[in-house]
């Protein structure tokens, strides 16, 4: 039988894929693979393999030695820079195509809310686009951190926010950008938004003299103990360092 060769549909999904599972995880026993090899008529380990060929791409993985096949496929690679000079059409897209092949609407597949969305036409289509493209930016920096708070490392789902470095309405071209994006839980993504805090160019957590100043004996060990310690840095998608000196010069309360 000969060798069928991955569809664009097939790569956009699984690079989708990709950006929700943290590296530690991509086997071909995980229960994510296993469904998307089902949905695109693969084999769960051929699934994990075109997942490390995306990973032989990732920089930050690179300096790590993790790689896939040798060469891999020029699709890969098309795929890869796709998304990076257009993360904001190719992460609906991708969601869009994950729906299409498990036949389900974009709303269940990507799990968003919709009870207070209009019933019909542009602007629910458009509500709809950004609340799939926020859950898929969540996903995928929370996977990049292992689910962990990249300052305390607090692993609690619910309490964890895909903060933004550059604010979402600062740099439309980066809003999804998972460069653009820290693991916080909500206290400190609170304190992050408002320039209370800061991470350095170098990851280095900075607090603002203003927050050490004014802060209360009670809650000196949600800061202080973190002050001028490193985050926990992602498997992928490092935050970029450019992003990280906006917020440090523009937002941080020095």
């Amino acid at each position: 039988m000969p060798k069928r060769n991955w569809s664009r549909d097939e790569l956009i999904v699984t690079f989708n894929l990709y950006c929700k599972l943290p590296f530690s995880k991509i086997h071909y026993t995980n229960p994510k693979i296993k469904e998307l090899s089902n949905l695109i008529g693969r084999t769960p380990s051929a699934v994990a393999l075109k997942l490390v060929n995306f990973a032989r791409l990732d920089p930050e993985l690179q300096k790590r030695n993790i790689s896939g096949m040798k060469h891999g496929s020029k699709g890969e690679k098309i795929i890869w820079n796709e998304f990076h000079n257009n993360w904001e059409e190719l992460s609906y897209e991708s969601e869009l195509l994950f729906a299409q092949f498990k036949n389900e609407t974009i709303e269940k597949t990507a799990d968003i809310e919709t009870e207070d969305l209009p019933p019909e036409g542009k602007e629910r289509e458009s509500l709809v686009k950004t609340r799939v493209n926020q859950s898929f930016f969540r996903k995928t920096i929370l996977a990049s951190y292992d689910n962990r708070c990249c300052i305390t490392g607090i692993s609690i789902p619910e309490l964890l926010i895909a903060s933004h470095i550059v604010p979402w309405s600062v740099d439309e071209k980066n809003r999804m950008n998972p460069k653009n994006g820290l693991c916080l839980n909500a206290l400190h993504d609170k304190a992050f938004d408002i320039g209370f805090i800061t991470v350095t160019p170098d990851y280095i957590i900075k607090i603002s003299e203003e927050l050490i100043q004014s802060i209360k004996t009670q809650i000196d060990v949600y800061f202080i103990p973190f002050h001028n310690s490193k985050i926990t840095l992602p498997q992928s998608f490092l935050p970029d360092q450019e992003f990280l000196d906006y917020h440090y010069t523009e937002i941080f309360r020095k």
